[in-house]
């Protein structure tokens, strides 16, 4: 008995691996692009419903899973595909697609979906089907009354030629072993199946192409007073992200789903959509901010839905992924607010899809091989490093490729591990970093004030290899930028092989491909680099992409996610993108650093303003994080709007001219804003050069509430744009920095301190002299100063060092003193911050 079981387990194990083997194999043919027909030649035993849900409906040329199924009994065959068999039993049954001459046919035999689809084609054909067994005792008679017979899975079961009257037509069909050659049921069968897969391979080409959107937009209601930002978003259900993309001409193979309301998006789209004509591409920047912020994220988000929802017209906003620093210290996420959000917001301003956590995992191996190599340099002989670099493995020793590219930088031709001399064994394996010449540091994207400087190896392993170094903030990352500045996985991979993380004691470049880490680093990265898309509240679609510090990074979302929608939206749609901070800061790094390597022009600025910015410019007390406004900001003051509209506002317009893009002001208007100021506002800023100002009302309406400003910004479009770069990438570093201090900033000269001398002519040995400018310095002012307000002018520009991102592809001097990490305050956000045990929600955020 225990036998019997035992064999009885083995047989149904048996089967199970069988029917798992088939499942595999058809997962391997379903995302194979070059597959368009899967015909499923299988025993009927072995097309399982596991089997049969396995396979994609578009590829399943046979029409035997559940969707096309049902499109054929809902009668939208043309949606799906027609079962071969059941189109060629028709066929014979009319004569080639003539009028079925027939009153009734009967089915014998048969099961499942063949059986069903015959009987609702012949159905749909206005004749009478009726259906029998093999074993039926009415058999013979059924098949005497009927007009024509199709016997199904007859295998060796005949029905007596005496029981057919004469007229009718006799098509057999066996499953197990094909079809009866005396019907000519067969060859119809397999020109059917062809013309299925044709049917298959034209579909493909058709959606190929780029499909007109149909979006459908989420109804807004807003309430007054408005209430949270986290119970707006909770208010609203979003559509499925496969459902977006669908509406915006994505291919489900293109979309890469991260639970329900967040996907990546492949970036085979550009081969796809490479003919397709770009659309209009806007950058919405800002004046110089409070440290409350001034909106720009919100007014991204507004424009957008006023675009999409309201005028129809196609667009997309492109953003920054938020640090989890900012969103649990002071500022809080950056998923807009009001009615104008990234939903849901709660995932927007947390993990998201993992992006700023693979970049910390790619950072930090970096940091690792750094000190690992110090180690292991310092310990042992030039003979047991290239033993343990170069092993022999199955008594065979080889060079790794990425070893390959290190030997070719330093002269060496050879690829014969024991063909090197000891000299070029000693030049391949030691790097010889310079401790006190190290600029890599490890990152965590959390604000932690007592990571900014650290002492590693003190354990008594590390023998000794103690140094000062310290951690960063995660978008802080050289990574990060070059995230943000890639084009292509390719472009992403050969930065990150340029990375330089140091100086050898010989005092030349050190870089992440001389580690040997280049490669992994890229492995890491090869899902971040895929934008993720998400929607408004309004249903409209947004790309999340990269978040490089605004300070010390160029601070603008990634070319990727721009490219993406540029080629969706089409000729006549939008996009649009954001930079961070103030004009003079993420603006004009977004045109002389991002267009410069996506080489994408833009067609309009939208500056942001406030009020409550324009009376700080205008002579108004401090604003700061955490302490009530005062009160000239919550009464009218048209004296401070006017001081600062003619010094921050007038400067900020003139910088976006200096690179010949019209400006469009965008007013954010709050609930203390008066009709006077806000009237003032948009009359001083179109004397001061912008094509047009109007005031926003997106927080408190959603796009209705920006309809004005998407107007204008659709006039501004049809104006031309006669885009420049602010310098030439050949002039002098010296001279780059000294065009950017005069002619953004408004100093007199800049001044360079001696360190920072040292660093320029030490680039131009290296050959990165050529390299655009990133400027680090404060936010808060035009100047270097941030307690100086409106425009100020007169002064110096202090240059206190210069360093290189050069995988990323630029230099970035330091104005004054700049933090790479941030602090947490007396009361961090995370205080408000808490999970409901029950509901799961989250509750705190904004």
């Amino acid at each position: 008995e225990d036998d019997s079981i035992l064999e009885i387990n083995k047989k149904i194990a048996g089967k199970v691996m069988i029917e798992l083997t088939i499942v595999e194999e058809l997962l391997k043919l379903n995302n194979d692009p070059k597959v368009h027909g899967v015909y499923l030649h299988l025993p009927a035993a072995s097309l399982t419903s596991r089997v049969l849900g396995a396979l994609n409906p578009e590829k399943d040329v046979d029409g035997t899973t559940d969707l096309n199924m049902g499109r054929l009994v809902r009668g939208d065959a043309s949606e799906g595909f027609v079962p071969p068999v059941a189109g060629a039993v028709l066929d014979l049954l009319g004569k080639h697609d003539a009028p079925l001459k027939v009153k009734s046919v009967l089915l014998v035999g048969g099961e499942g979906p063949l059986r069903l689809a015959l009987q609702c084609l012949i159905e749909r054909s206005g004749v009478e089907v009726n259906t029998s067994h093999w074993n039926s005792k009415s058999l013979q008679t059924q098949v005497m009354q009927a007009d024509a017979v199709v016997l199904l899975g007859a295998g060796n079961m005949e029905v007596p030629p005496t029981w057919i009257r004469p007229e009718p037509g006799v098509a057999t069909y066996d499953d197990a072993i094909g079809l009866s050659s005396r019907s000519g049921v067969g060859y119809l069968t397999a020109a059917y199946r062809t013309q299925n897969v044709i049917h298959s391979c034209n579909r493909w080409i058709q959606n190929q192409q780029y499909r007109p959107w149909r979006l459908r937009s989420l109804k807004l209601l807003p309430l007054t007073p408005v209430p949270s930002d986290i119970e707006i978003s909770r208010a609203q259900t979003p559509k499925p992200v496969d459902q977006l993309a669908e509406e915006i001409g994505l291919l489900p193979e293109e979309l890469e789903a991260y639970g329900r309301n967040k996907a990546k998006v492949q970036l085979s789209l550009l081969d796809r959509l490479h003919s397709q004509p770009d659309g209009n591409y806007v950058l919405v920047a800002g004046i110089t901010p409070t440290p409350l912020g001034e909106g720009k994220s919100t007014v991204t988000i507004g424009l957008v839905q006023a675009l999409s929802a309201h005028l129809k017209l196609n667009s997309f906003a492109c953003l920054r992924q938020p640090s989890q620093g900012p969103t649990f210290g002071v500022k809080g996420g950056a998923a807009g607010g009001g009615y104008a959000q990234v939903i849901p917001m709660e995932e927007f301003n947390l993990h998201l899809t993992g992006d700023i956590h693979a970049i910390t995992a790619a950072n930090n191996l970096v940091a690792a091989a750094i000190d690992a190599r110090m180690l292991h340099e310092a310990t042992q002989s030039d003979k047991a490093l290239f033993n343990r670099l170069v092993p022999t493995v199955n008594g065979v020793r080889t060079f790794s490729p990425i070893q390959i590219s290190r030997l070719r930088r330093l002269g060496i031709s050879k690829t014969e591990p024991t063909s090197l001399t000891p000299q070029e064994v000693s030049a391949f394996v030691r790097l010889d970093l310079d401790p006190s010449k190290i600029t890599w540091q490890r990152v965590l994207d959390t604000n932690d004030r007592f990571l900014r400087k650290i002492t590693v190896g003190q354990a008594s392993t590390e023998k000794g290899q103690i140094r000062e170094t310290g951690f960063d903030i995660a978008v802080a990352s050289e990574i990060m930028a070059i995230l943000a500045l890639s084009d292509s996985l390719k472009d992403m991979k050969d930065r990150l092989a340029h990375m330089v993380v140091g100086t050898s004691r010989s005092g030349g470049p050190v870089t992440a491909e001389d580690l040997g880490v280049s490669g992994a680093v890229a492995v890491l990265m090869k899902d971040a680099i895929k934008p993720t898309l998400m929607q408004t509240l309004e249903g409209t679609p947004v790309f999340v992409h990269a978040g490089p510090f605004a300070n010390i990074a160029h601070g603008n979302s990634s070319v990727l996610a721009d490219k993406l929608a540029l080629k969706l939206v089409g000729r006549d749609g939008f996009v649009v993108t954001e930079a961070g901070f103030g004009a003079d800061i993420g603006m004009e790094k977004f045109f002389n650093i991002k267009c410069r390597a996506s080489g994408l022009r833009p067609n309009v600025v939208v500056l942001v303003a406030t009020v409550r910015a324009l009376k700080m410019h205008g002579g108004g007390p401090n604003v700061s994080a955490g302490a009530p406004l005062p009160r000239e900001y919550i009464n009218e003051n048209l004296s401070l709007v006017a001081g600062g509209c003619h010094s921050n506002l007038k400067k900020q317009i003139q910088i976006a001219h200096l690179f010949g893009v019209p400006v469009v002001v965008a007013l954010n208007v709050f609930k203390t804003d008066t009709r006077a100021e806000i009237d003032l506002v948009c009359q001083i800023a179109k004397t001061c050069g912008a094509s047009d100002a109007v005031p926003c009302h997106h927080w408190s309406q959603g796009g209705r509430g920006c309809l004005e400003l998407a107007q204008a910004v659709k006039e501004a479009t049809r104006r031309p744009s006669n885009f420049q770069f602010l310098y030439p990438t050949e002039m002098p570093i010296v001279e780059k920095i000294r065009t950017i201090a005069q002619k953004v900033y408004g100093a007199n000269d800049m001044e360079l301190s001696p360190e920072a001398k040292s660093k320029i002519d030490y680039y131009n040995q290296q050959g990165y002299g050529s390299l655009p400018i990133c400027m680090a310095k404060t936010h808060l002012s035009l100047s270097h100063m941030a307690d100086k307000k409106g425009a100020p002018t007169g002064f110096i520009l202090p240059i206190r060092d210069i360093r290189a991102s050069v995988g990323a592809g630029f230099i970035y001097p330091l104005v004054g003193t700049m933090s790479t990490m941030p602090g947490l305050p007396t009361r961090p956000c995370f205080y408000d911050i808490d999970l409901d045990p029950d509901t799961e929600e989250i509750t705190g955020l904004f």
